[in-house]
């Protein structure tokens, strides 16, 4: 029988996906998981970002496969969770053979999401436990779960008019068992946009009312937008991509480069200073394809992973959502 898919990255065989989340303190994270081991990749875009096990999934570097991939909220203390991950996986007797140990291999992101709930309150190692125990390959949550639990789009100026950022998934089969898919936590600085309409979904309000989008692009031409950057929020978008091709860590990277080109399309504008846009590849090794139409179908699903996290969005914190914000160019 034909495997169901579910349009999600879980529709990449060996890929599982858990949530945790707190929605008092407004913040969670999420989890890849791939316990076979996957050739891992990342491509890092932007200024401000918080990684944990980046450096060994650049070439000339000895570990070549990692088996998870966390992303959190929290900002920097949220790279905690990455230790009840490696709990969760070491129990389980998968990891780097280190001789003495096995050493699962977590790559980590995080995002910035303070500013929205209780900055006291942040995923710890018992939230990145539970995501893991909360994992399968079936449908994915999206929306306001997960690392998306916390993430706003829209910070030109700042909290008060900010909208709700969420987490998104897709995949796309190409073909003889051969998927590409995506999973994506949206929290950037720009607006998100409608790459089919080139209108904004969500994005900064324009004060004082906030009831029409300020479109970032264009205020940023203005003296306004030019004097203003200063009070805009920290963010980040952090993904991955996942396929069942069978890549090198070279080309693992140049997919997550490749992915970036989905992110560019649509939020604008991507990678600044305020963003630390972090995108990671995991490869399970299991078809051959080439890295060209890889890359190419993985800044697709990116792109789509975007538009559908922050559509499934639900408003928190006082961020109204895309589905219920009617001003300026409608949802």
């Amino acid at each position: 029988m034909p495997r169901k898919l579910h349009n999600a990255i879980t529709d990449v065989p060996g890929i599982r996906v858990g949530h945790a989340q707190n929605l008092e303190a407004i913040t969670g994270c999420t989890v890849i998981l791939c316990e076979e081991g996957a050739t891992g990749g990342v491509d890092q875009r932007g200024g401000a970002p918080g990684t944990r096990e980046t450096d060994l999934l650049r070439p000339m570097h000895l570990v070549e496969k990692v088996h998870a991939v966390l992303l959190a909220g929290g900002s920097a203390f949220g790279l905690e969770a990455a230790g009840g991950v490696m709990s969760y996986l070491e129990e389980r007797g998968i990891g780097f053979n280190a001789g003495v140990a096995r050493v699962p291999i977590v790559p980590t992101a995080i995002l910035f999401d303070l500013a929205i709930g209780d900055a006291s309150v942040r995923p710890d190692a018992a939230m990145g436990r539970a995501a893991c125990e909360a994992a399968d390959d079936g449908p994915v949550e999206q929306g306001s779960v997960g690392a998306g639990t916390g993430a706003t789009v829209g910070g030109l100026f700042g909290p008060a008019f900010q909208m709700k950022g969420g987490l998104g998934t897709t995949s796309v089969d190409l073909g003889g068992g051969l998927i590409v898919g995506a999973l994506v936590a949206v929290n950037c600085f720009g607006d998100v946009i409608d790459p089919e309409s080139g209108s904004i979904i969500a994005g900064a309000r324009k004060p004082p009312a906030g009831k029409e989008f300020a479109d970032t692009l264009a205020t940023l031409r203005t003296f306004v937008g030019k004097a203003i950057t200063r009070f805009a929020t920290r963010n980040t978008v952090i993904g991955v991509v996942a396929t069942n091709a069978d890549l090198t860590k070279e080309e693992a990277s140049k997919v997550a480069q490749m992915a970036h080109n989905g992110l560019a399309r649509t939020i604008r504008p991507a990678h600044t200073m305020f963003d630390g846009d972090t995108i990671f590849t995991l490869a399970t090794g299991k078809k051959k394809a080439n890295v060209n139409v890889i890359g190419a179908y993985a800044a697709e699903v990116m792109a789509q992973a975007i538009v559908n996290g922050v559509r499934a969005a639900t408003s928190l914190g006082g961020r109204p959502a895309a589905r219920d914000f009617t001003g300026g160019s409608p949802p």
